[in-house]
């Protein structure tokens, strides 16, 4: 039988296209390893990026206006939320798509013309065919690609109760030529803050090991001891390899931002327009990714003790110009605005570096 689309991987990009699709008239399966497994990472999200479909019940927090420290303080007029991922997921329900507990091992078309079905050969053997397969499997590590990593623990609000979006502070006891990294520290629940020292990206990136000393070290200059019983959370992807077109989604077709590492908002958004059969890759957000990418080799040259005065710079600008750059992902006109008067802000020393860099790393 060949479905309308088949979606490989139900990760959240992918199990929000097969979620949505059936209401634009498709027959869906989807295909993973694992298709019960929970999700445990901690995903959050600007409320302005979230489609209409999202159920508000999928929301275990929201900050009103999160803080950020580089050398200074700033507040961002802006929401974010932090979603109940066990609600998320549940809400997200397949309905009457035919679901296969099985892993791809290749994608494909058949040799019999380009309006032939498109195909899938599992692991098992067995060839399933579509009108559309989508790639929604996410990105494979390499030590060619940089990575974004993080080690977190869950506390009471009775220990920790102020949301910090970034913090550069340098107080987790780093030397100024190492990898950087900050404070990630935002409410899961009415009772519960996760606590995650981030390495943003890095090419190798941080380890866990390293970040959770640097955690322990921070919360210890702040007065916190940690007890040693605390839920865990360890956080390794891929910022890089993603590639914008028409049958990849998700972090594999480009829906993660390069410089923050942020994808799941993106991919919700893009769910409906991508089952309807519209592009979601027209030529301003071709363009707009490139320039997100350059952001990211921006970010990989800068030296380390650089690093929280380029990001005084970054939220020194207007709102509106902050926003298009982190979520504008086919604002073109804005895109380029927020890094040109960026880059004209930054002191001469880093523009240097930044031009130099950049031109000097590979993609």
């Amino acid at each position: 039988m060949t479905t309308d689309l088949l979606v490989c991987g139900l990760g959240p990009a992918g199990r929000a296209l097969a979620h949505r699709a059936p209401a634009h008239g498709l027959s869906v399966t989807a295909v993973d390893p694992n298709p019960a497994r929970r999700w445990n990472a901690t995903y959050g999200a600007w409320e302005d990026e979230l489609p209409d479909w999202v159920a508000t019940a999928t929301v275990a927090a929201t900050i009103a206006r999160p803080a950020v420290w580089g050398t200074r303080r700033f507040e961002l007029d802006r929401r974010y939320v932090v979603f109940d991922v066990a609600a998320l997921q549940i809400s997200m329900d397949l309905g009457d798509a035919r679901v296969v507990a099985d892993r791809v091992a290749e994608i494909g078309r058949s040799r019999r013309g380009a309006k032939s079905p498109e195909w899938v050969r599992l692991s098992s053997g067995a060839v399933l065919t579509a009108h559309r397969v989508i790639d929604a499997r996410g990105l494979t590590r390499s030590p060619a690609r940089a990575e974004q990593t993080a080690y977190g623990v869950v506390v009471s609000r009775d220990l920790w109760a102020e949301p910090l979006f970034m913090d550069w502070r340098p107080d987790n006891g780093a030397a100024p030529d190492e990898t950087p990294s900050f404070l990630y520290a935002i409410p899961l629940d009415a009772d519960r803050y996760l606590l995650e020292e981030t390495c943003l990206a890095g090419r190798p990136a941080l380890s866990g090991a390293q970040l959770r000393q640097r955690l322990r070290a921070r919360l210890r200059c702040r007065g916190i001891e940690l007890g040693g019983d605390e839920a865990v959370e360890h956080v390794r992807f891929p910022v890089q390899g993603g590639r914008p077109g028409a049958r990849r989604f998700g972090a594999a077709g480009g829906q993660l931002h390069p410089a923050t590492g942020y994808s799941v908002a993106a991919s919700l958004a893009a769910a409906d327009p991508l089952a309807s059969g519209s592009s979601i890759w027209p030529v301003s957000a071709r363009a707009v990714h490139g320039l997100r990418s350059a952001g990211l080799r921006a970010l990989l040259a800068l030296p380390p003790a650089d690093l929280p005065r380029f990001f005084d710079a970054f939220f020194d600008l207007p709102p509106n110009l902050q926003r298009a750059y982190l979520s504008g992902r086919d604002d073109l006109p804005g895109t380029a605005h927020a890094m040109s008067t960026l880059f004209r802000n930054l002191p001469w020393h880093l523009r240097r570096t930044l031009v130099t860099g950049t031109l000097g790393l590979s993609r």
